[in-house]
């Protein structure tokens, strides 16, 4: 265990990294590496803050939806801010929103924020922050329903690998390899100018990558469009499970902000997707795989995407058992918990952004799973070790599950926030009461 002095010192460092990151109530994720505001960045970064600086958290989820289209849609990236750091900037995404933005989405942990927010910042104003955020969660799952799963299957689906936060998963890599597609934008890569290129995508990964964004970006960014021509169209496990989450946690919110309407409309969602959710398992893998809509095929492969179900609450006990010996299988072959590909795939890549290193803010998400269905000493083991990380390798974006090393982008914002999270024990845990 860490001593209290560390602890001390590892929560005051946590801090800083979000203070020296904050750029005017938004936080970038690490300094020239990615100079705008994410998505899910920011509301796992809205709830580290709400550990120690409450007016800030609100601001960090106020300024995020600045950049939410009238659709509904919170687009993965805000250009608050010209930078030539970042390759595509909003000249490649040619959006037309009033506020610079990307034409794509992320894994909506928006919602479950503002829960987390408004139960810890509870200042003179949070009812009405809180009720007017409210609107923007309702209106983004709302978009999700209509845009991402427009014949009711109860599953969304992504149309392009950004949408998943998990760029270069090995579950995209067959879809990714029959795009025909070119793209029109000269690549600029600016990423492996700031870290070594053996820890991000390749280059083949980034000609497909923009190749979806020039043909998205050719019929306006309309959602109906995209759908009908995307050649990349697969439900991603992560995506729903979390947006799962985020219906609970809508609806606690809507039980104060909403009307009877809108929460029966977030049940039926919610009743949907978890009878849904048994397309996706696999008795013989024992974890959530994701599903190719272009194909009709389940993806073969097993990542950490498929333990996040246990964050929402979907697996049966006997699955979440499953789940957890699964893990455990994966942990026979590195020392860290939880590797992004499990390491008995031969596509593991340890060091490789999301084909095998350990991202803190999915062990959070997964640790929590654990907990929520009784499985505290693997929960503590996650949450632990992510602390182990982080003392040893620094706050950096993620970390080599063989050797415990920080890779990517260091002094990381969502890195920091968990640290924040994990220690402090603000964030109530599953079996919280409803508001």
């Amino acid at each position: 265990m860490m001593d209290l002095d560390m602890t001390t010192i590892d929560i005051e460092a946590a801090r800083a990294i979000l203070r020296a990151n904050d750029r005017g109530g938004y936080t970038v994720p690490t300094d020239r590496l990615y100079p705008f505001q994410w998505n899910w960045d920011s509301a796992f970064v809205a709830m580290g803050w709400a550990t120690f600086d409450k007016e800030r958290a609100w601001r960090e989820l106020e300024r995020l939806v600045e950049g939410q289209w009238d659709d509904g849609m919170v687009p993965h990236i805000v250009f608050h801010a010209p930078s030539d750091d970042y390759f595509p900037g909003p000249d490649v995404w040619r959006t037309r929103h009033a506020i610079p933005t990307s034409g794509i989405t992320q894994p909506p942990v928006f919602a479950t924020a503002l829960r987390r927010v408004f139960e810890i910042a509870r200042g003179p104003d949070a009812q009405a922050r809180a009720a007017r955020l409210y609107r923007c969660a309702l209106a983004s799952h709302d978009w999700w329903e209509k845009a991402r799963d427009p014949e009711a299957t109860g599953l969304v689906a992504i149309l392009h690998p950004w949408e998943s936060g998990m760029d270069n998963s090995p579950a995209w890599d067959e879809a990714m390899a029959r795009l025909t597609i070119a793209p029109t934008t000269p690549i600029r890569r600016r990423d492996t100018s700031h870290i070594g290129a053996e820890m991000r995508p390749r280059d083949e990964d980034y000609r497909r990558f923009i190749a979806l964004v020039d043909l998205y970006a050719g019929l306006g960014w309309e959602p109906a469009a995209m759908w009908r021509a995307s050649p990349f169209k697969l439900v991603d496990v992560a995506t729903n499970a979390i947006l799962q989450k985020a219906e609970e946690d809508l609806l606690a919110l809507a039980a104060q902000f909403g009307t009877e309407a809108e929460r029966r409309r977030i049940e039926a969602r919610m009743a949907r997707r978890a009878a849904a959710f048994a397309r996706l398992w696999s008795e013989e893998r024992r974890i959530y795989q994701a599903r190719d809509l272009c194909t009709g095929t389940t993806v073969d492969a097993s990542t950490s995407a498929g333990l996040l179900p246990l964050f929402a609450g979907i697996p049966s006990a006997g699955q979440a058992a499953a789940l957890a010996a699964e893990l455990e299988d994966w942990l026979a072959k590195v020392p860290y918990p939880v590797p992004s590909t499990s390491p008995l795939d031969p596509r593991f890549e340890p060091k490789r952004y999301w084909r095998g290193p350990i991202w803190a803010v999915v062990n959070f998400m997964i640790a929590e799973g654990f907990e929520r269905y009784g499985h505290a000493a693997l929960a503590s083991r996650i949450h632990l070790a992510t602390q182990t990380l982080m003392r040893d390798g620094g706050i950096a974006e993620y970390f080599d599950p063989t050797s415990g090393d920080g890779l990517g982008g260091s002094q990381f914002s969502w890195t920091a926030a968990i640290r924040l999270m994990i220690d402090q024990a603000v964030v109530a845990g599953p079996a919280r009461e409803k508001m």
